[in-house]
């Protein structure tokens, strides 16, 4: 995992948090759909760039 992917990855955790504890009614399940998303944002740079996970997040990390 990249620096920048494990700093993203803490902050999730720390909104994920701050969200649990602002409106206790949400879930793991409903924070899940933002993880998701996230799944959704890597494929749609992998379909576009016609590189792999490892060559986007590669790039991303080199600027």
């Amino acid at each position: 995992m990249s620096a920048n992917e494990d700093r993203i990855r803490g902050d999730w955790n720390q909104v994920k948090g701050k969200a649990k504890e602002e409106y206790g009614q949400l879930t793991d399940d409903d924070l899940m759909v933002a993880e998701g998303k996230e799944d959704q944002f890597w494929g749609n740079l992998q379909e576009k760039l016609g590189k792999t996970k490892q060559e986007v997040k590669e790039w991303i990390d080199s600027l």
